[in-house]
Order: C-alpha cells, then structure tokens, then sequence
C-alpha cells in the first residue's frame, strides 16, 4: 500500500512538471528581432516647422546586488512611443552611452518616422554590458509644433532559476 502511495505521488509529480509550459518566448536564432530602421527611415521632403526636442532615458544594464562587488545582468527593451493620434514624430538620434559617458551606438543612422500612436523597441541583450549601471540614452526628436511630445520609456528584466527582477524608467525632455 506504502508503495502504491509512493509510486502514485511520484507519477502525480513527474506529470505536473512535463506538462508545464514555459511562458518565455524562446527565439531560434541568437538574435533578437531587430527594428527595421530602412522600413521606417524617411524619405519625404524638407521637415522645416517642425519643433524639436531632446529626451534623456536612464537604463541600467546591469545592478548592483549584495556589495559594489557583484552585478545583476538586466536585459533593456526600450519604447519609443509617438502618443499622438494624428502627427508622425521624426526620430535623429537614439544615441546609447555607458556608466562613463562614452557613446556605444547610436541606433538611428538616418532620420527615422514613427507614424501616429506607433511604439518602435530597441532591445539591448542581458549579455551586453557596456552599458553598466549607469547607462543611458538620449533621444532627438521632431514633432509639429503644439502637439504632444513622443514618450520614452525602459523595462529591465532579468530572471534566474525562480527569481525574477524588473523595474521601469522614464525619460525627461531636456529642451
């Protein structure tokens, strides 16, 4: 009967855990999508009266955890977001620099359109630490005059084993 028991619990448990599915989305390639900045790149003609402006993002890809001595990995998706529902935005630059003030990269290589109430992402890797604990990026941007600004905002994510870490920033128009 001890037995029985036993080996009935062991079937319940094994079959619990084999029938679990893991929510992550797992990509088969090593590259994780990428925008396409050609798709998006403006071709249209001069953008004279446009008002423009520049945001500041606070991103982290990495924290500190336990001393100065130890680091956290954060994987960073960053949001562009044009909340307008009528006027396309103008992206110039979407410059990423690290803990130091270096410039890593900039992501836009030629004036970019994010169209009315479109989000654009970039997504910088959990294993891509250049950016350290404190890096950022500095958006420009183009907008119609009177109109709302383009929102910026970062989520940094890292999971191991069960435990799982994620928090939000927000970007601040510097002009």
């Amino acid at each position: 009967m001890k037995n029985s028991v036993a080996v009935l619990l062991i079937v319940l448990v094994v079959s619990c855990f084999g029938s679990c599915e893991s929510p992550v989305k797992q990509h088969n390639d090593l590259q994780l999508p990428k925008v396409d900045w050609s798709a998006h790149e403006w071709k249209g003609t001069a953008k004279d009266s446009l008002e423009t402006g520049s945001t500041y993002l606070p991103v982290y890809s990495e924290i500190y955890q336990r001393t100065d001595a130890y680091t956290y990995p954060l994987t960073i998706t960053v949001s562009i977001r044009n909340i307008s529902r009528s006027d396309t935005i103008f992206l110039e630059n979407a410059e990423y620099y690290n803990t130091h003030g270096d410039l890593i990269r900039n992501y836009v290589k030629k004036t970019v359109f994010v169209k009315p109430m479109e989000t654009i992402e970039i997504v910088v890797r959990e294993d891509d630490l250049h950016g350290g604990t404190g890096a950022n990026f500095v958006f420009d941007w183009e907008k119609t005059p009177g109109t709302v600004d383009p929102l910026f905002e970062a989520v940094m994510i890292s999971t191991t084993g069960q435990q799982g870490l994620s928090f939000t920033t927000r970007g601040v128009r510097k002009k």
